[in-house]
């Protein structure tokens, strides 16, 4: 028999008789394909599609806060977050539901944008480097599971054996931080810990909120 924990009751809605969890990967593939067009055709589009902190900061482009969550910067990139979609949305989702998921991964992966454009104003750098993909919304996902299910055992790139979620959240941030430097690699640390934090606060929030559900939660994925 399997349990599916819903931290409260939702009415059926035909709008998400499909998993939001399954359209939002068909959206990025799709998108995906889309703005590499647009972007091979004519190079400028990039400014339309990727959040740049340069031109944020004089109020142009503004919805590339959107649009950039919906892409990529290569076969890999895409093909690495869609899989740690498919798998970490997937269970999110089933826990607070489909409309709480897609409200939250989307302000996750909005956060995410809005602290990398903070920081790149605060520092003054990256400042005319663009920013794009699905992992600020990602990280928000982790946060949220290393408070409701912090002793899940997931794997992690290569590492063969699983590692609980509480380690295994902070410590991916950290290795991937750590990567960016020593490889000199361009990585969006920045807009990660944005999502980690929002995943973190939303999952303290509803910790308190359902005490006695979200214990039960953790204890079956433990």
């Amino acid at each position: 028999m399997t349990y599916v924990y819903k931290l409260s009751p939702r009415k059926k809605n035909p709008f998400f008789s499909f998993s939001v969890n399954t359209n939002i990967i068909f959206v990025n593939l799709l998108l995906f394909v889309v703005f590499t067009l647009l972007i091979y055709s004519n190079n400028s589009y990039m400014d339309y599609i990727a959040i740049k902190p340069s031109n944020i900061f004089h109020g142009n482009y503004l919805w590339t806060f959107i649009t950039s969550m919906f892409m990529h910067g290569g076969v890999f990139h895409l093909l690495a977050n869609m899989f740690s979609l498919f798998f970490i949305g997937n269970l999110v989702q089933k826990i607070i539901g489909q409309k709480r998921y897609l409200w939250f991964y989307l302000i996750s992966g909005l956060v995410a944008g809005l602290v990398f454009v903070l920081f790149s104003f605060i520092f003054q750098n990256d400042l005319n480097t663009y920013a794009v993909g699905a992992s600020g919304a990602l990280f928000g996902l982790v946060g949220f599971l290393v408070v409701i299910t912090p002793n899940l055992p997931v794997y992690v790139m290569f590492i063969p054996i699983p590692i609980k979620m509480k380690y295994a959240g902070p410590g991916i941030l950290l290795l991937l931080w750590l990567i960016s430097i020593t490889a000199n690699i361009g990585i969006g640390n920045t807009a990660h810990l944005g999502g980690l934090i929002v995943g973190l606060i939303y999952g303290i929030y509803l910790k308190n909120k359902y005490k006695r559900k979200t214990a039960m939660i953790g204890k079956f994925f433990s």
